[in-house]
């Protein structure tokens, strides 16, 4: 499953520069699922496709007025992270709209509920929670960091960014602790969701760390790799275990994961 993007120079990660603009959880919006989810993100993408910029890091953000006309903005040193981050920001966003019609197309006759950017207090939002009650739970992180390959650092349990010429970097703020950081806040506010207790706790989770294009996974030891059915996976262990995969890869990986607990 390939989601096109918009734009190949929108690697930004959502700390660098949501961290700065208008927060929205105080208003604790409701955590809309499936297609009432899906038409808030169209709105969305609608309304950035129209020159708005997003002020928020959840997935109802606020729209300030409209950006003025390139060769204003031009004119504004101040103006080019506004611009940087409300591209990233699309970006983003149709990712997520075009990942999660996939999934509902595919599994919503198995009654499976997707929840989108959920914000998480002093953390990034969790892109997709997808839930098939009683079942399985995933938590899935769409993430891009341009035309580079990820390389994961065994000795230090780190991931790295290599580019095509250049040394490797580490990945911050590393994805595989955020899954588990936001896997725990969820267990810990499962009231949003309707869950028990013992659902939250119990229930089979897989922690998923989505590379989009133009992004690719390097290969790795063989050691490193797991099966989930008939599915090979990259699976790294860092606060527990997270499936690497590639975005075209997500809707079998989905498919592999459920049917180990039909």
């Amino acid at each position: 499953m390939r989601v096109p993007s918009p734009s190949t120079n929108a690697t930004m990660e959502e700390h660098s520069f949501a961290s700065t603009v208008a927060e929205t959880l105080d208003s604790n919006p409701l955590l809309l699922r499936n297609w009432e989810a899906i038409e808030q993100l169209k709105e969305e993408n609608k309304q950035i496709g129209m020159g708005w910029v997003v002020a928020a890091t959840g997935l109802f953000g606020v729209m300030t007025a409209p950006l003025a006309p390139v060769y204003l903005l031009s004119a504004s040193a101040a103006a080019f992270p506004v611009m940087q981050w409300t591209q990233w920001r699309a970006a983003k966003v149709f990712r997520l709209l075009q990942t999660g019609k996939l999934l509902l197309e595919k599994f919503e006759a198995q009654g499976v509920e997707i929840y989108f950017r959920i914000p998480v207090e002093e953390a990034n939002p969790i892109d997709l929670f997808v839930r098939f009650p009683k079942k399985t739970h995933l938590f899935i992180a769409l993430r891009s960091k341009g035309n580079t390959k990820i390389i994961y650092n065994e000795a230090i349990e780190e991931i790295s960014v290599k580019k095509k010429k250049g040394r490797a970097s580490r990945w911050e703020p590393n994805p595989l602790v955020e899954l588990s950081d936001q896997e725990r806040w969820l267990t810990k506010n499962r009231d949003l969701f309707g869950m028990t207790s013992r659902e939250a706790s119990k229930t089979p989770t897989a922690k998923v760390l989505v590379v989009c294009s133009p992004t690719k996974i390097d290969e790795h030891r063989e050691e490193l790799y797991s099966e989930v059915g008939t599915f090979k996976t990259l699976a790294l262990r860092r606060k527990g275990t997270a499936f690497v995969i590639q975005e075209e890869e997500l809707l079998d990986f989905v498919a592999a994961w459920l049917a180990k607990y039909e």
